[in-house]
């Protein structure tokens, strides 16, 4: 099917088929049942039944129905080209097609293609009676146009039936009219990439059953991106339903599954009388009836598998080719159902939720003027949620400031009702151990906790915690992700809003009564006037005034509390206890104070309960005092990190599983009765600089599993260590004493990480190799380490070893049979020259990391590393690669930055999956490959300081580029001329190259954000539709020839920077420049500018306006009071004769510079309503008299003058050569790193832009 160019806009059509036919072939078969079908499908076709034959050319109002049809079915058949009537509407029809919004679609009944195109065979005898004809060439050519676009031919279709290839027209017609006609609901943001994935993993092209689940918190927008994908592709379906709210439905004793078994059948069969008797005969039916169509099912809010297998039981219930749709928010639901396609729904980003939330608040995509930081503070409360954005901004719609100030102020304390209810149905849904886990984890955990961290809080309480975080995860009612190694938990602003709303709305003005505390002003308030109760099992207290005796004693009521977490906040308190003190209660099971200011435990404090200690960072030095022993048989996990302690006596903790002293600077010596901790599995010594040696007794910890002795005196390992069969982790990183370590090291069998950063090791035992379990080896910085044993390659199990700056010369053969190997980091060793030859058989090796090391070239073998990824080559004197790189069919990143580099190998463009290019600073490289454009997946791409001149045209077919960077590439001369195939190209920079003109293309990268081409000092001009690109946000133009700006200039609705810094050709400005909204940034610094077009005063997000240095430029807009924003507004060496009153209406201004404007003689009398006003500079103008106003601002204000000025008008100046840079400049910095101007572009703004 052909389509012509389309605008953006499209047309509605009074058709959408226009069936061209020659009636005497075809109307009363193949015509007749293409229409029907056409109809029946909801196709609203014209199909001329009345015509006249006899007339000689078509009428007014068939010619109006062409034009008024969005598609044209062409059918030729043998007779077609004998009627002159015919020919004629298929050159109206292809004139149609040219020039508007028109897709042709031929269709070939009984002739061929090229019999049309060449009107030869029967098409040619039937149209050999118009040869002498005055139209007969204008008809040959429509003919030929019309053959040669893409069609469908019934011999060579569905084998010549005429059933199969009337459906395959009507499905095709019936896909593109969809796309046309289809668009999303105009308030949903963000819907149209999220839709666009889901459709993806469906993958409806594949003729299989597919189960797809939408999991998500509730309001997060499920049932929202089910509706859209239902919406978007229902119409490729033979039958559909959409079934909203099982989980409520089903609840509804009068209806149930039942009835949403009869609601399936009904849609799907379009027969709404259709009953079933039970839920069990419902199955039955449904089993039976949809296996004769391909069909589309949305199950919404399902949250027990017993409705699944309701609805959808099996597989292969359903014809191949349909596909259902399941959202819920519990995970296990689709899991018991063998659901393997799971969906997270995504939140909003900061930018979408403004984007939604003005558009339910204001009507429009950004926030009224004066409403923006309202609009912040909503979007921030409502944490991407969309059901939260709805309300508030449905909520806030025609409200005045005064009462969204109100409004925000009551969610400080009252949460939004309707979104509570919808979240608190999962809460319900939960057992009563899990609801009080919930409950924990919402009140007393801070989110992004350690996930391991919570678990032992929780076992620390009696609970099961691995099961119940597992559970309250799938039920989307926490988060659990991976940072670095660890995993951590997370919960939803609302969701932990909406637990502590359970915990408090029992006794909203009683916090004294609720089971959590965790308001440090509630709590400082219950403990100062003795207000505890039994009904408090958890405190969270951070504290900076509550003194640490009160504190205690205000806890004596609480006979049940189980868990006091307590930071005193840099507490200067240091305080003894005596027998009369207060006491924790006993029936703490889990105790945490952060920089407890005694040194021992309360001695009335029994502990008997206690599961978890930590200390951290306390003025403890003993656990008990004079002589006490009581012994902590429950106490499992003790942390005194940071403390005073000196001598521990474990005796009185003999079932203690984890022992956390890092850093006990005044730790002398291995913790007493070590020996005797049957139970431990954890010990981290970290930072106890003082501790010299081991105990003997080290092998006696049995289950020990992590042994952690960083930073500390250390010299030698005793030999027992070896005995240890349970360890996993040993960390002697910067034990810069320890130079060698034990012999039988290998008889670790458990051992999975060795980590012996920063140490003075010269070598590794040879049984090393005997740690067939260790999983990663970390040696870096081992400074006198010159080689790692020839056996190394024993190490089976290894994925990480880490050998960056070490000495070493050379690595051994045998490490190339580490299978299992994904990171090898040689990063730096300087005397490294060559890598073994068998280096590709490291099958699973995913990064290397070769940069600042002698090599000189790479082994072909390399080349067989098909799961690498990343590849790092920097600062080496590698001149060339091998030819066949681009067998790294898994190479994502690829860095070749100050290398001898000359070309690059044509297989390089074999990379599919490179997502990023590094090319810096190679001097030698003189071209790109011309394929360079089949990297499908490049998404940045950066090169400086080459010989390059110029890129392939291929560039523009990299589709996926966000980021092209060219650096100082003194050679670089001009870019292709088509640039419009970079569609997700976001940030361009040009620094320092010899363009003299950017194409008329790159006003079509409708994504484009930064524009850079600082330096560029031959351009002298910018494409007059530069206004095109609508997303662009910040445009660099210093230092370039350009002498002015197009007018379209004022298009760029989001631009938020303009640079023209030394743009010193640049005279004048556009008229309307006010027409940038968004503009926060102005710099003109050093440019001829004479005038500012009084249309700026209409920039109300203006911040920062730099006129300095503009030479000829001799007054302001008279009208400045637009500039409601301006903070900083400079004017140095200006020829400015005199201020306009309106300057001191500018409330938000901070920062006035008019140094060395010498014909400036007075200041605005005004001048001190500038309320936030904080630096002056009137240095060097011939200002003689300082308004009296001024001195309002005094408190608070650099004022720099001449001394004498100054000193008449009452102020104090302390030397007369007054230091602009001090103030004004030091001041003005902070605006230059917030907008980018101390730096070019550095990745903090790139993650920005992308």
């Amino acid at each position: 099917m052909a389509s012509s160019s389309t605008s953006s806009k499209q047309k509605s059509f009074k058709y959408d088929v226009f069936l061209s036919f020659r009636g005497i072939d075809t109307r009363k078969n193949f015509v007749d049942h293409l229409y029907h079908a056409l109809q029946q499908q909801g196709i609203y076709t014209y199909k001329d039944d009345v015509r006249i034959t006899k007339r000689k050319r078509i009428s007014d109002e068939l010619i109006g129905s062409i034009q008024d049809s969005k598609f044209y079915i062409i059918v030729f058949s043998k007779n077609y080209a004998s009627s002159s009537w015919c020919l004629d509407e298929l050159v109206k029809i292809m004139e149609c097609h040219k020039t508007t919004q028109h897709n042709v679609y031929p269709v070939f009944y009984d002739v061929e293609p090229t019999e049309v195109r060449k009107q030869s065979g029967a098409v040619g005898e039937a149209f050999a009676k118009h040869e002498k004809a005055e139209a007969a060439e204008k008809w040959r050519e429509a003919m030929k146009e019309a053959a040669d676009l893409a069609g469908l031919e019934l011999k060579n279709t569905a084998d010549g039936h005429e059933a199969k290839f009337i459906q395959k027209i009507v499905e095709d017609i019936s896909l593109e009219l969809h796309t046309i006609n289809f668009s999303y609901d105009k308030k949903l943001v963000g819907i149209e990439t999220r839709v666009n994935d889901l459709v993806s993993s469906l993958d409806i092209g594949i003729n299989d059953v597919r189960m797809i689940g939408i999991k998500g918190m509730g309001g997060a927008g499920k049932t929202t991106l089910a509706r859209a994908v239902f919406d978007k592709i229902s119409f490729r379906f033979e039958g559909k339903s959409f079934v909203e709210n099982v989980r409520e439905v089903t609840n509804t004793p009068l209806s149930g599954l039942k009835s949403l078994q009869e609601q399936i059948l009904s849609d799907v069969l379009n027969d709404k009388d259709i009953r079933v008797s039970g839920v069990h005969e419902g199955q039955n039916i449904l089993k039976k009836r949809m296996r004769g169509r391909k069909v589309l099912i949305a199950l919404d809010d399902v949250d027990d598998i017993e409705q699944l297998e309701a609805l959808a039981g099996e597989h292969d219930w359903f014809k191949s080719g349909s596909r259902i749709i399941i959202t819920t928010r519990d995970k296990q639901v689709l899991l018991a159902h063998r659901v393997t396609l799971i969906h997270d729904v995504n939140l909003l980003s900061d930018k979408e939720a403004s984007c939604l939330f003005s558009r339910y608040a204001f009507g429009r995509e950004i926030p009224v003027q004066g409403y923006q930081e309202l609009s912040e503070q909503v979007v921030h409360y409502a944490s991407g949620l969309p059901l939260t954005i709805k309300v508030l901004g449905s909520l806030l719609f025609g409200k005045d400031k005064v009462e969204w100030k109100d409004a925000l102020e009551r969610l400080k304390t009252i949460p939004l009702a309707k979104t509570l209810k919808i979240l608190e149905l999962s809460y319900t849904a939960l057992e009563d151990d899990y609801k009080e886990i919930f409950l924990d984890v919402a009140c007393i955990m801070k989110g992004g906790t350690r996930k391991d961290q919570v678990i032992k809080v929780l076992e620390s309480c009696g609970f099961c915690a691995k099961i119940g975080l597992r559970v309250l995860q799938l039920k989307s009612l926490i988060t659990v992700h991976v940072y670095r190694g660890y995993e951590f938990v997370s919960m939803h602003d609302h969701l932990r809003e909406m637990g502590m709303n359970i915990v408090r709305r029992l006794h909203p003005k009683m916090p004294q009564k609720h089971s959590r505390l965790w308001k440090n002003d509630e709590i400082e308030h219950i403990l100062a006037n003795d207000l505890g109760t039994e009904e408090t099992r958890c405190i969270r207290l951070y504290t900076e005034k509550l003194d640490p005796y009160i504190l205690i004693k205000g806890l004596a009521k609480m006979k049940a509390l189980r868990f006091l977490y307590v930071d005193m906040r840099d507490c200067l308190w240091n305080l003894e206890l005596d027998t009369f003190s207060p006491s924790f209660p006993d029936t703490l099971e889990y105790l945490s104070f952060n920089q407890y200011p005694f040194t021992s435990l309360p001695k009335t404090f029994q502990a008997s309960n206690l599961v978890t200690l930590e200390m951290r960072r306390s003025k403890i030095i003993l656990l008990w005092e004079g002589g006490e022993r009581k012994v902590l048989e429950k106490l499992r996990f003790l942390d005194l990190s940071y403390s005073k302690l000196k001598t521990l006596d474990l005796r009185l903790v003999p079932n203690l599983e984890t022992l956390t002293l890092t850093g006990c600077s005044d730790l002398v010596e291995f913790p007493d009765g070590i020996w005797k901790l049957e139970h431990l599995k954890s010990l981290e010594l970290d930072g106890c600089k003082l501790l010299e040696k081991l105990s003997e007794d080290l092998h006696r910890l049995r289950y020990l599993e992590k042994l952690n002795l960083s930073s500390t005196s250390i010299e030698y390992l005793p030999d027992s260590i070896s005995i240890l069969k349970h360890l996993k982790y040993l960390q002697l990183d910067r034990c810069q004493l320890i130079e060698k370590l034990p012999e039988d090291l290998g008889q670790l069998k458990s051992l999975e990480h060795l980590s012996l950063s920063s140490t003075k090791i010269q070598h590794l035992p040879d049984s090393i190799y005997m740690l067939k379990h260790l999983e990663s080896l970390k040696l870096d910085n081992c400074t006198l380490l010159e080689k790692i044993p020839e056996d190394v390659g024993k190490l089976e199990s290894l994925e990480h070893l880490t050998l960056s700056y070490t000495k070493i010369q050379y690595l051994p053969d045998s490490i190339c049979m580490l299978k299992r190997l994904e990171s090898l980091k040689l990063t730096n060793c300087q005397l490294l020259e060559k890598l073994p030859e068998d280096l590709g058989q490291l099958e699973s090796l995913e990064q290397l990391s070769l940069s600042s090391t002698k090599i000189k070239h790479l082994p072909n073998s390399i080349c067989m590393l098909k799961h690498l990824k990343s590849l790092e080559l920097n600062f080496i004197l590698l001149e060339e690669l091998p030819e066949d790189l681009g067998q790294l069919e898994s190479l994502e990143h690829l860095t070749l930055s100050s290398t001898k580099i000359q070309h690059l190998p044509d297989s390089i463009c074999m990379l599919k999956h490179l997502k990023s290019l590094n090319l810096g600073d190679c001097w030698f490289l003189e071209k790109l490959p011309e394929d360079l454009g089949q990297l499908k997946c490049l998404d940045k791409l950066h090169i400086s300081y080459t010989k390059i001149k110029h890129f392939p045209d291929s560039i523009s077919m990299l589709k996926h580029l966000k980021v092209l960077k060219l650096h100082d590439w003194a050679s670089f001369e001009m870019l292709p001329e088509d640039l419009s195939g970079l569609r997700c190209l976001k940030v361009l920079l040009m620094l320092s190259t010899k363009i003299r003109h950017l194409p008329d293309s790159i006003c079509m990268l409708k994504h484009l954000k930064l524009l850079s081409l600082a330096q560029c000092w031959l351009l002298e001009k910018l494409p007059d539709d530069i206004g095109r690109l609508e997303f662009l946000e910040k445009l660099r133009l210093h230092h370039t020839k350009i002498k002015y700006l197009p007018d379209s200039i004022s298009m760029l609705k989001h631009l938020k920077v303009l640079k023209l810094d030394e743009c010193q050709l640049l005279e004048m400005l556009p008229e309307d420049l006010g027409g940038l909204d968004c503009l926060e940034v102005l710099r003109l610094s050093y440019t001829k500018i004479r005038n500012l077009p009084d249309s700026i005063c209409m920039l109300k997000h203006l911040e920062y306006l730099d006129l300095d240095h503009c030479s000829v430029l001799e007054k302001l807009p008279e009208d400045l009071s637009g500039l409601v924003c301006l903070q900083v507004l400079r004017l140095p060496y200006t020829y400015i004769r005199y201020l306009p009153d309106s300057i001191c209406m500018l409330k938000q201004l901070r920062v006035l510079n008019l140094r060395e404007c010498s014909l400036l003689e007075k200041l605005p009398e005004d001048l001190g309503e500038l309320e936030s006003l904080e630096f002056l500079n009137i240095v060097g103008t011939s200002v003689w008299f300082i308004p009296q106003g001024i001195h309002n601002l005094i408190v608070g204000l650099h004022f720099c003058g001449s001394r004498r000025l100054l000193h008449s008008f009452g102020f104090d100046v302390e030397d007369e050569d007054i230091n602009e840079d001090k103030y004004i400049y030091e001041y003005e910095d902070d605006y230059e790193d917030q907008y980018g101007y101390g730096y070019e572009y550095d990745d903090e703004e790139e993650d920005e832009m992308l």
